[in-house]
């Protein structure tokens, strides 16, 4: 029995001395905003040390912002390219098949009309393209689309670390920074969208 209650007083006395250790360090994390100067960013060795170093730290943040808008308008812009290209893409007509044209004059979805080119008219069947069509798997398209959103997913996580230093300039930076970004680029986005 003695050595059980020597066991348990030693496990309290072992408790104690982590639960000192910790407050001691000073890890403790902020539950509400702030206005230090000298919050650190990323890691320890990030902490600015004087006003200029904190704008500094505030601009980087400003810029990273405004990457990921431009990350994610580069992603938009290359789908609709490479939907684009998908949509214009050529196939071979296999012997046996039917072609292309008669397809088309069997689909209920096309429209018959003239097109006249140079004083010329042929009869023409307009097919309009599939609204929802999944694109088979292609390296040239899918590689860099994986690339970007995991570039932009690193970016994003980044700009979540900031925010919840609970550092009031480091919140309205990353803040100016969507804003800035989607100034800058949510125009082109739109773009992307409806070529």
């Amino acid at each position: 029995m003695v050595a059980h209650e020597a066991h348990e007083v030693s496990s309290m006395e072992a408790m104690e001395g982590m639960s000192g250790m910790e407050s001691s360090s000073g890890m403790s994390m902020a539950m509400s905003f702030f206005t230090a100067t000298n919050t650190p960013l990323y890691s320890e060795s990030w902490t600015p040390a004087s006003a200029g170093a904190y704008a500094g730290t505030c601009i980087f943040l400003i810029v990273l912002g405004i990457t990921l808008r431009a990350l994610f308008t580069a992603k938009s812009y290359l789908e609709a390219r490479a939907l684009e290209s998908a949509l214009k893409r050529r196939y071979v007509v296999v012997a046996g098949q039917q072609s292309v044209d008669e397809k088309a004059f069997d689909d209920g979805s096309s429209i018959s009309g003239i097109l006249t080119t140079n004083g010329m008219q042929e009869n023409v069947r307009v097919v309009s393209a599939p609204v929802k069509h999944i694109q088979p798997f292609r390296f040239s398209v899918d590689l860099p689309r994986a690339a970007i959103m995991t570039v932009a997913a690193g970016v994003g996580y980044l700009l979540m670390l900031a925010v919840m230093t609970y550092n009031v300039g480091y919140f309205l930076s990353v803040l100016a920074g969507a804003f800035i970004g989607e100034l800058s680029f949510g125009r082109f986005n739109q773009g992307a969208m409806s070529m």
